[in-house]
């Protein structure tokens, strides 16, 4: 019998991006395009993911994904990742992402995303990850918050 996993904390897990938007990011309007920083946010996910179960992860869902603001070629794409939910074998991780102008240090919030994604053992199989503990009232809050996303998601399957 393998032995229990000792839990691991929402900080342990975090990973932070940042990508410089080139001309062929460009969507016609000459914004990025929605489906690059979609790329961007599942591989910012995917990577706390694979920080905190130290296993490679697949994704499962990806939560609605609005665009509150465009951004721009020639800004700098920041995401922060990190994971707010544990089950037997999936993770949820939270995504914000953030358009900086480089220049002036103008930031603006552009999207939220939560996803949730499954760990594999070495022959590609579902495996068990750690729990992850929140050490604050903030994760506390928002650790809740994920498991009633979780429990929304497994009641509409």
């Amino acid at each position: 019998m393998t032995e229990p996993f000792s839990s691991k904390t929402i900080r342990a897990s975090r990973i932070h991006l940042a990508q410089l938007m080139h001309p062929e990011h460009a969507n016609l309007l000459g914004n990025v395009h929605g489906g690059w920083i979609m790329k961007l946010v599942d591989e910012a996910g995917a990577l706390a993911c694979m920080r905190h179960a130290q296993r490679r992860v697949v994704t499962v869902a990806i939560d609605s994904m609005v665009f509150r603001n465009p951004i721009k070629i020639g800004d700098l794409v920041l995401l922060n990742a990190e994971v707010t939910y544990t089950g037997r074998t999936s993770l949820e991780a939270e995504v914000q992402v953030q358009a900086e102008n480089p220049i002036t240090g103008e930031r603006t919030h552009t999207n939220t995303a939560y996803l949730v994604y499954v760990a594999l053992d070495d022959a590609g199989k579902p495996t068990p990850v750690p729990p992850v503990k929140a050490e604050t009232e903030d994760e506390k809050r928002r650790m809740e918050a994920a498991r009633e996303r979780q429990s929304h998601r497994l009641a509409n399957k």
